[in-house]
């Protein structure tokens, strides 16, 4: 039995509520447990210069409030610098939601899905992937629906879980303390077809065999099917 009585396959209970950012032209709050995050999409009439002519763009900005753990921590502009941990974050995050976009069909602007950790419990990098779809998702309606663009640019759902072993027995969903007592942390990023768009493994406490890593991606698989199924929900369908 794991700390907060759930089996080893089973997720923590997931909610997302769109809409919750009358600003934006995408938004959501999705919670995983204890874990709640806040993403919101914007729409710029503008691309970075890498980017080819006539297509568009889809970025991530992601950040911990203060609070949003057990102790207060300093907010990034206090250090004037992005801290390595959310940069790595945000990074996996654009190149996750990327995955969803058709790029020509978005044309020549950009989308900045921002995921602000409201509260943090394990598992937030994967729940900002999962909600800052439904945020994008959202934004690009609205780009259809106003005429901005012929038909959505959405090609997929694209969702992440995490999973890994724990005192050798593998688990869905980490919560903050079986994260920090993991022997074994497994992130996987998949879309609605269940083809993989990326997995981060690693070997905290020991090595894994390939068998292991087969065995997380099919717990991992289970998950995101759940999740994606909350999307549509959060969608309407």
């Amino acid at each position: 039995m794991r700390i907060d009585g759930r089996k080893w396959n089973q997720m923590r209970p997931v909610e997302i509520l769109p809409g919750v950012n009358q600003f934006a032209e995408g938004s959501c709050l999705i919670r995983c447990g204890n874990t709640h995050v806040l993403c919101t999409a914007s729409v710029e009439e503008r691309v970075p210069p890498h980017v080819p002519e006539g297509e568009g763009w889809v970025t991530a900005e992601y950040s911990m409030l203060p609070r949003a753990n057990r102790e207060r921590t300093r907010r990034d502009i206090s250090k004037l610098k992005l801290s390595p941990r959310s940069a790595e974050i945000q990074r996996l995050v654009g190149r996750a939601l990327r995955a969803a976009v058709d790029m020509k069909k978005l044309g020549p602007r950009q989308i900045t899905i921002d995921c602000d950790v409201l509260q943090g419990d394990g598992g937030t990098r994967t729940a900002s992937v999962t909600g800052g779809f439904v945020a994008l998702a959202l934004a690009c309606r609205r780009l259809e629906e106003g005429g901005v663009v012929a038909e959505t640019p959405i090609l997929t759902q694209v969702a992440a879980i995490s999973a890994g072993i724990v005192k050798d027995e593998l688990l869905l969903d980490l919560c903050y303390e079986e994260d920090s007592a993991a022997m074994v942390d497994f992130n996987c990023v998949m879309t609605g077809e269940g083809t993989l768009v990326e997995v981060q493994g690693t070997g905290e406490g020991r090595a894994f065999s390939i068998e292991e890593q087969s065995r997380l991606l099919n717990l991992c698989a289970g998950g995101v099917r759940e999740l994606q199924a909350a999307q549509k929900a959060a969608l309407g369908g």
